[in-house]
């Protein structure tokens, strides 16, 4: 099957790859990527047969909406986009509305896999009529592990409410298992944290390919020297903290997770001041004075 794909990123450049990889024929297009097949939009919907299938991984937000309402002055009547960005659910309707006015299908595509998809296989949650997803599903078959992997969730919208959701659980994992390090690295009890860790990987309850990683990043750096504490989140945790509480979901985990993202960000906040001054306050507790490498005076 012949596809599109513009943005050649981590993982839109993978799984071009993996396409190419399983028999289909892929043009692809980045404004900076040298692997491209063309050199322009205009050019790789020139080059492509009709009816046209666009694949779009691009970050969330106007650099995909700016590319759906380009492609909708492009396309036929006939063609869909599969947006396999992580853009919000939400938004989805709205790119559908617009690009049906033109007669072009649209396929929401949450995909998880990471680095390792290419090898792998990628778990692939789509949402979108069953018109446009039979269109493509060659293509989101051969994206997919062999065994399951693949899911056609719902309508439009549901492919990136359950990438959206799958995020909000990986939060929570990879907290629980940064936790569980730190805890080991502080015990006098335990001086080979990282074969722990390894010992976990095989055979027991929270053997898990988070675990793995984790595990690789300590082999190549045990004391994780190289890393600041800083983790950035990318949107989908604080959409489903707000999922939650819209829906009245206890997801106490996640968002625990998500707020230690907020505070990884800030080593000296504000709130943390305000409660060792009351601490002081109400009890007489000691206080560590300010340094010039953590108040942020020089």
């Amino acid at each position: 099957m012949q596809v599109g794909i513009i943005g050649l990123g981590r993982m839109g450049g993978n799984m071009a790859a993996r396409l190419r990889d399983t028999g289909h024929e892929v043009l692809g297009y980045s404004r900076t990527s040298p692997d491209r097949d063309v050199t322009s939009v205009e050019e790789l919907v020139e080059k492509l047969a009709s009816p046209r299938v666009v694949w779009l991984m691009l970050p969330a937000g106007d650099p995909t909406r700016q590319a759906l309402r380009r492609l909708s002055g492009l396309l036929s009547p006939g063609d869909v986009i599969v947006e396999g960005g992580n853009s919000r659910f939400s938004d989805d309707t709205e790119h559908a509305r617009m690009l049906a006015e033109h007669g072009i299908g649209y396929v929401d595509c949450g995909v998880s896999g990471g680095v390792w998809g290419r090898e792998n296989g990628y778990a692939v949650m789509c949402g979108g009529e069953d018109e446009h997803v039979r269109k493509v599903r060659p293509l989101l078959q051969s994206l997919a592990p062999e065994e399951d992997g693949l899911c056609h969730a719902g309508p439009v919208g549901a492919g990136h409410y359950a990438k959206m959701v799958h995020n909000g659980i990986e939060y929570g994992m990879m907290q629980s298992l940064a936790e569980g390090y730190e805890l080991l690295e502080a015990s006098e009890y335990v001086p080979d944290v990282p074969k722990v860790l390894a010992s976990w990987r095989h055979g027991t309850v929270v053997r898990s390919w988070l675990l793995d990683l984790q595990v690789r990043a300590l082999e190549a750096d045990p004391e994780l020297a190289a890393l600041s504490g800083r983790v950035d989140d990318s949107g989908e945790g604080r959409w489903t903290v707000e999922e939650a509480v819209r829906l009245a979901v206890s997801a106490p985990a996640m968002t625990a997770a998500l707020f230690a993202r907020f505070a990884s960000r800030k080593p000296d906040a504000a709130q943390l001041k305000a409660l060792a001054a009351m601490r002081q306050q109400f009890g007489g507790h000691a206080v560590h004075a300010a340094t010039a490498a953590t108040d942020g005076k020089g």
